[in-house]
């Protein structure tokens, strides 16, 4: 099946100094492109995957679940840590549910994980009924497009299939118990106007983790798709930083950012 265009997985061949980017349930790498870019523009290596059954038609994605997911950001990290002598995970929604489960397996392989409204549960009665719904009905409402910005549309399903919501659940049980293990230097960022994870979400992953080096970063005018939405710039230029923080490597080519 053809991938929607703006859809495609991204891939920057730079420096020492590589970013993994995943993106979130139903949507596509398109979401975090911008992001993408920015970090390529300055040097890094990055890589960008698209996730099995995502953009494409949420047909192709009721036949996939979580292991499925995982298995391609684990693949994408492996091509990293071979090629970078530092690696950092970035991740939006679903997306940083996947980053902190390869935060937690992976230990100080991984320099440091940047998560924008990263999801932890799925919430509602509708949650609990998922074991039996998903074999009387096949989808649901889609998630996508909960952005702030006017014009600003996300690539992504406008319906849900029920066995891999079903399967989202399960994976964010399965995370929520791995926290603990997540030492690495953090930022989360978090939009307190999110239609799609609730702030709680946040709150319990930040509860939770056993990193001891967090920032927790408020985006006050965009909702659960940040990373499209105003405070995009915002959350490029502090995982910048981020990263200049804690990989020296980068430090020669922070000119870039400034114009040098």
């Amino acid at each position: 099946m053809p991938v929607l265009p703006g859809a495609e997985p991204y891939r920057h061949e730079g420096g020492e100094v590589g970013v993994l980017l995943c993106h979130g349930f139903t949507g596509s790498p398109q979401s975090l492109r911008p992001w993408a870019e920015y970090l390529a523009e300055r040097g890094l290596t990055v890589s960008l995957p698209l996730l099995p059954g995502h953009g494409t038609r949420w047909e192709d994605m009721a036949v996939t679940g979580w292991e499925d997911w995982y298995a391609e950001v684990e693949r994408a990290l492996q091509e990293l840590l071979a090629r970078c002598t530092t690696v950092f995970v970035f991740g939006l929604s679903m997306g940083g549910a996947l980053t902190l489960r390869l935060a937690a397996k992976h230990g100080d392989r991984i320099a440091g994980v940047v998560v924008v409204n990263p999801a932890n549960k799925v919430h509602g009665l509708s949650a609990y009924a998922l074991p039996v719904a998903r074999h009387l009905v096949r989808t649901t409402k889609g998630l996508t497009s909960d952005i702030a910005k006017p014009g600003v549309e996300e690539i992504g399903y406008d319906r849900v299939p029920l066995h891999a919501a079903h399967s989202v659940r399960r994976f964010f049980r399965l995370v929520d118990k791995e926290l603990p293990q997540v030492t690495q230097p953090m930022v989360l960022l978090h939009s307190p106007q999110d239609h799609v994870v609730p702030p709680v979400d946040s709150a319990r992953i930040l509860g939770r983790v056993s990193s001891t080096d967090v920032r927790e970063i408020l985006l006050e005018q965009s909702y659960h798709v940040a990373t499209l939405d105003h405070d995009a710039e915002r959350i490029f230029e502090e995982s910048w930083a981020f990263i200049g923080r804690l990989a020296p490597d980068v430090e020669a080519t922070k000119g870039i950012a400034n114009g040098g």
